[in-house]
């Protein structure tokens, strides 16, 4: 993605932001069909589940102060158990998912993102989420994880190292395929 710096992205996202059509919070609690979670006070933003803040530093750190203006919400998870919680409590538009996030703070060895995937794959309609992923070491592991993640209904997979204007790409095509070029009104 050379030469594209992350001002003209977040240009191009401002240029962007229209009002998304949602159903009212009545009309999508009251729905008996969906086994979606009823929606915290959102006013009309998209939701965006960041499982990768137990971290320090990185590019996902720098997603909620670009992103709040353009009407995205992040929902900061920082271990396995909070991702469920927040996954059960509240409706998730986007989810970007750390395969390396822990379960909890006893066990940072046990990793929740597999996990943390299907949760998301059983909720009807299923948010677009993208998977990150460490440094695969040989070319046999880079398209078995590819293949797992995508099965899981992933709609992306970034590697480790990120880079922000990658990732932010990858959110803008989200936004376009998923909801039809549209972003909610800050």
């Amino acid at each position: 993605m050379g030469g594209i710096g992350v001002g003209v992205l977040a240009r191009w996202l401002c240029k962007k932001r229209t009002m998304v059509s949602r159903p009212s919070q009545s009309e999508e609690s009251n729905s008996p069909k969906t086994g979606t979670p009823a929606p915290a006070q959102t006013n009309g933003r998209l939701n965006l589940l960041l499982s990768s803040g137990w971290r320090q530093g990185g590019a996902t750190d720098q997603l909620p102060q670009l992103l709040d203006p353009l009407g995205i919400h992040c929902l900061h998870a920082r271990t396995g158990q909070e991702a469920t919680k927040l996954v059960e409590s509240t409706r998730v538009d986007i989810a970007l998912i750390d395969l390396e996030l822990p379960m909890d703070d006893t066990d940072p060895t046990r990793p929740a993102g597999p996990r943390i995937l299907q949760l998301l794959r059983r909720l009807e309609p299923a948010p677009p989420t993208v998977v990150i992923r460490p440094a695969q070491s040989t070319r046999r592991e880079d398209s078995r994880g590819l293949s797992e993640a995508l099965r899981e209904g992933a709609f992306a997979v970034l590697d480790r190292p990120l880079n922000l204007e990658s990732m932010l790409e990858t959110l803008r095509r989200v936004v376009r395929r998923h909801y039809s070029d549209r972003w909610p009104a800050a």
